[in-house]
């Protein structure tokens, strides 16, 4: 058999690296896909809010579920047969999901696409660490986050052009009409994403297995093969010697002396914590936060409606912009420096941020009283937040001097029992806003599950019997569009910084960190803990920026990232050009 030439294996490793790249892609669309169809699907599909509040966590809730398995069913199937299958189950989704008759089905589509997305988080990184050389693994896995961000990115453009082709019939005055094509917009925006899935399917079968996959399963001569696709024959062999040494130790689970090895000695549990520290507090930096509340951040930082959603924009750009820089300096300055710059950033963005918003927070006025008079024992209130009614509540609050006639922005904080919500931000000077509509259904989960990811230690029987209570109304006056515009700026720096640091080396440290032996499901349990720490950070939020305001938030980001950068920098080992078996093997001086 004659062995690959120079540029057959340079050929190859460039094909795996858009494999997975297009696993990352898949992720982002995962993400983000629901936020351009859920304006038509809640027009359309007659859902009340419980359900299509389901309908979009029940991404996280199949990806909560997958994680679980992922590392069983790497050990079990392979990576390269998990990777076929998590792929196959986005496929399987789209037509579950653009061809659903009603909510059942919607349900089942976006649960498949969330096993897919856990599936996809665990099995793609621990693929390329394993296959790729220790030159070129950073710049692999940070490919797959690149691509993730541009999975994100063109959800938002696929959803912004079926906005401007709903305007255009919106203008025609025909209801029957314009209903129609919502209807038929939603269901496309998720067709639109269905090619992806099948070229990462395709690709997938088309992929060697991991070699060290292969070893471990006493497949030698395969594992070679699978090495020789990417590497010269000397390289190849250096690195089956070091597998043969590892492989038999993580059979065996013995050490030199021949007695069985616990996973409680400092070589299993000083990266496997490290490894899940860093997955935590990639989650505590505030980045799902920052991102999905960026458009309300950027409305009460005093942007208007048009540059709020304007910056929301450019935040995108500037995280597939910047992780593209990371993937181009991973390999080159390496994990602990980017990872300590990054963080670094993040402190100082964050710490710019809170204290631009405690400015303005430190003279808003809460008039949940009044509210509460106004809502009684009814089970719904509408509130339209004019700059009259604005002046009405503050005077009601004995909180008017100097601040009636200007400007403010209202955030409505809600609950039923242990469950809570909050309006968006309404605006005074917006003479187009909606009102806000605070209802019961808007505040309880649909069902036992959802409840669970809103409130684990919430009782949903009770809260259902509850009444509606408004627990803050609070009004801060607006900033100037210049306070706005540096808040933008600070927000787009912790973009940069997250992307550049954590965001492209997170998938690095959970793969590189885990020892063979414990890698696959220490990458899930790793995992688990990061989504953990997201549903923890989703669920105190609008509670504590209703009571405490973002400031609050910005800072205790802040603080959570200085345990990330003392981490990063003092205790995290530069992994760069290392294969795993001499990373595993620094661990165990």
């Amino acid at each position: 058999m004659s062995l690959p030439t120079p540029s057959s294996r340079k050929s190859y490793s460039r094909f795996l690296l858009l494999v997975a790249g297009l696993g990352g892609l898949l992720y982002g669309v995962d993400v983000g896909i629901i936020a351009g169809a859920l304006p038509y699907l809640e027009a359309t599909a007659g859902l009340d809010s419980g359900q299509l509040s389901f309908i979009v966590a029940a991404v996280l809730l199949g990806s909560v579920i997958s994680t679980l398995f992922a590392g069983m069913l790497a050990d079990l199937m392979g990576r390269k047969w998990l990777m076929a299958l998590s792929g196959l189950m986005f496929v399987v989704s789209i037509p579950v999901i653009a061809l659903a008759p009603g909510y059942g089905m919607l349900v089942l589509g976006r649960l498949l696409q969330g096993v897919s997305a856990g599936l996809i988080g665990v099995v793609i990184p621990l693929y390329l660490a394993e296959c790729l050389d220790a030159r070129s693994r950073g710049k692999g896995t940070g490919i797959f986050q690149w691509l993730l961000t541009l999975g994100i990115v063109a959800a938002a453009l696929i959803g912004m052009y079926y906005s401007m082709r709903v305007e255009e019939v919106s203008k025609l005055g025909d209801a029957k009409a314009l209903l129609a094509f919502k209807d038929h917009a939603w269901r496309n925006i998720f067709w639109v994403s269905l090619p992806p899935g099948i070229l990462f399917v395709l690709g997938c079968l088309m992929v060697s297995e991991s070699p060290r996959w292969l070893f471990t399963k006493g497949r030698k001569e395969a594992a070679r093969a699978a090495l020789l696709r990417s590497r010269d024959e000397q390289q190849a062999e250096l690195e089956m010697q070091e597998m043969e040494a590892a492989a038999n130790k993580a059979r065996t689970g013995t050490g030199v002396d021949g007695v069985k090895e616990s996973l409680l000695r400092r070589k299993y549990v000083i990266p496997f914590v490290l490894a899940c520290v860093i997955l935590a507090c990639n989650q505590a930096t505030g980045i799902n936060s920052v991102i999905g509340y960026s458009t309300n951040i950027l409305l009460q930082s005093g942007l208007s409606d048009v540059q709020a959603h304007r910056g929301t924009v450019i935040l995108t750009v500037v995280n597939f912009l910047f992780t593209l820089v990371g993937v181009a300096l991973v390999d080159r300055r390496g994990r602990k420096f980017l990872l300590s710059v990054g963080s670094a950033g993040i402190i100082l963005s964050m710490l710019a941020c809170g204290f631009l918003f405690r400015q303005a927070e430190g003279n808003r006025v809460d008039c949940a009283a009044e509210l509460n008079r106004r809502l009684g024992t009814a089970s719904s209130l509408n509130v339209t937040f004019t700059q009259a009614e604005a002046d009405t509540l503050l005077a009601q609050a004995g909180a008017s001097a100097g601040l009636a006639g200007k400007p403010a922005s209202l955030v409505i904080i809600y609950s039923c029992g242990d469950f809570r919500t909050s309006t968006p931000a309404l605006r005074s000077d917006d003479l187009a806003a909606k009102p806000a509509s605070l209802t019961r259904e808007a505040c309880l989960p649909v069902n036992g599950v959802a409840a669970f990811f809103s409130n684990p230690f919430a009782d949903l029987e009770a809260s259902r019997k509850a009444p509606l209570r408004i627990e803050n109304a609070l009004i801060t006056p607006l900033p100037e569009a210049s306070t706005g515009w540096l808040t933008a700026t600070a927000i787009f720096c912790f973009m940069a910084f997250f992307a550049v640091g954590p965001g492209v080396c997170v998938w690095l440290a959970l793969s590189e960190l885990m020892p063979t032996r414990i890698r696959s499901n220490g990458m899930s349990i790793a995992l688990l803990i990061n989504q953990g720490v997201s549903t923890l950070i989703a669920g105190f939020f609008l509670p504590t920026v209703g009571r405490y305001g973002y400031s609050t938030m910005f800072f205790g980001f802040a603080a959570c990232t200085v345990v990330y950068f003392i981490t990063a920098a003092f205790f995290l080992p530069e992994t760069k050009g290392k294969t795993l078996e001499e990373i595993e093997k620094s661990f165990g001086g």
